[in-house]
């Protein structure tokens, strides 16, 4: 697995707050690149630009990132086009959330 796949992979466990979803299976993560050895770039979007929790979750996805191996420093670049919508989600998103909102 490449470090851009690990780097994936550890996005995997930062989660929405508001949603309860990890970003992966949102569709909020665009792309990721390694710029030079040790550097990664990861350019997402939230599910809004107004997001009350952007801080916390650009924070979670850098720490989440320079967790994996090859990794000394990551940036966050929040990107707002292509813009954000539900099509994005993956199946496993949309069942979570649908059993969440049968939950409440």
């Amino acid at each position: 697995m490449n470090t851009e796949d690990r780097i994936m992979s550890a996005l995997e466990e930062v989660l929405d707050p508001e949603v309860g979803v990890n970003i992966v299976d949102l569709g909020l993560v665009y792309d990721i690149a390694i710029n030079e050895p040790g550097t990664a770039t990861i350019k997402m979007t939230l599910t809004i630009p107004e997001c009350p929790l952007a801080d916390q979750i650009v924070a979670d996805v850098k720490n989440a990132a320079e967790k994996v191996q090859g990794v000394k420093k990551a940036e966050v670049q929040l990107v707002w086009e292509p813009k954000w919508t539900p099509a994005k989600m993956n199946d496993l998103a949309k069942e979570q959330i649908r059993a969440r909102q049968t939950l409440v």
